[in-house]
């Protein structure tokens, strides 16, 4: 009996042994934990402003990306251009994939402000009517408006923005952060479906203001 309990006991130990071992290898192969795969996931960061603005004419030099993979520079690519030569709002995206296809991006908007503007001065108030709530602009430089609550919001304070007057009569946010009033936290703003309406009496304009809270419904302000 003892020698049996001898041997019971050997391999008990050896087996012991054998698991230990086992659980405690950490040698996997490089990309590997146990039978799973590690996955990196891209980063992308521009460099300089979200937002630039321009002149008619200028040079743009892309201030360029950092896009990095597992702590490792890695490639990107570009969509959209800029023509500083024809006043507009250029909207570019840089994105950076993994090899599983797993993306991250980054944005940037680029204003040409047409020669044509110069002349122009849309600062003021403006009503809107179906809130009963004023936005003012306040001009900065040609073509370029800084604009508080440009929803009209009817509770608690607006939003102040940068608008552009790019070309002629036409008006756009183009996509910037700006402080959430209620918040207080940096979101992502900018309006579609402009319009400037100079000669009507008195002048008015129209947009889609797009930001966390607001719907997708037309805004129109009359100036006072």
């Amino acid at each position: 009996m003892r020698i049996v309990a001898t041997v019971f006991s050997l391999f008990l130990l050896a087996g012991m042994v054998s698991c230990n071992k086992d659980d405690n290898d950490f040698n996997y192969p490089e990309g590997t934990v146990g039978i799973s795969k590690i996955v990196y996931f891209p980063a992308v960061a521009i460099k300089g402003e979200h937002l630039i603005i321009l002149k008619q004419g200028d040079t743009y030099t892309d201030p360029g990306v950092t896009a990095t993979l597992n702590g490792q520079p890695a490639q990107f690519t570009t969509s959209g251009t800029v023509n500083t030569a024809v006043p507009g709002v250029y909207n570019l995206t840089y994105e950076s994939k993994n090899p599983e296809g797993y993306a991250a991006s980054d944005w940037r908007s680029v204003v040409v402000i047409g020669n044509d503007v110069s002349a122009n001065d849309f600062s003021g108030t403006y009503l809107r009517a179906a809130t009963g709530v004023t936005s003012t602009w306040t001009k900065i430089a040609n073509g370029v408006y800084q604009v508080e609550n440009p929803g009209g919001a009817a509770v608690g304070a607006g939003y102040n923005t940068i608008v552009v007057n790019y070309t002629g009569n036409k008006i756009k946010m183009p996509k910037q952060f700006a402080t959430d009033p209620s918040t207080g936290s940096a979101g992502i703003v900018s309006t579609t479906s402009e319009t400037y309406n100079a000669t009507a009496t008195p002048p008015n304009y129209s947009w889609i203001f797009l930001a966390g809270g607001y719907g997708t419904g037309s805004r129109t302000f009359e100036k006072q």
